[in-house]
């Protein structure tokens, strides 16, 4: 059986979700840089220095700021794990070996790559079509002796 359209829906998907990975590793790297060394003294005293904030107002500042990194390392690690299960997925239905388990790893691979973006809803896509599409069964050939005549 041709499994085309899954083997092109899944690599679409491996590829979003590498660029979302590179945006999400930035913000894992800004978050790391924002919490650590002289770059954060240096945004707090440029924040302190300006009347329109308070001490509070500076804290709540830099605590977005951190959570910003903590989510992009999260973010990074959910994508990962992600892609390897997509890949997983890819494998299992490269040459229509086993598509039910490709269909579980695309469902799993897309509630890791973040339920409602376009590399998930493919990722659902191909799992339908490997759950739904079905090997043709050969056309079954039935006896025809009735129509013979006898000699």
């Amino acid at each position: 059986m041709n499994r085309t359209a899954e083997k092109v829906l899944s690599i679409i998907s491996v590829v979003l979700t590498v660029l979302a990975l590179i945006p999400s590793f930035m913000f894992g790297l800004f978050g790391k840089v924002i919490s650590e060394g002289s770059l954060r003294d240096e945004i707090e005293m440029d924040l302190l220095t300006d009347p329109d904030f308070t001490g509070e107002d500076v804290d709540i500042i830099l605590s977005v700021l951190e959570w910003l990194g903590g989510f992009g390392w999260f973010a990074v690690v959910v994508l990962l794990i992600s892609l390897i299960v997509t890949i997983v997925g890819i494998v299992a239905i490269w040459n229509n070996k086993n598509p039910k388990l490709a269909g579980i790893m695309f469902i799993i691979g897309g509630l890791f790559a973040f339920v409602l973006s376009l590399g998930s809803i493919l990722l659902y896509i191909t799992a339908v079509l490997c759950f739904t599409k079905k090997a043709a069964t050969p056309p079954v050939m039935e006896d025809t002796y009735d129509d013979m005549r006898p000699l």
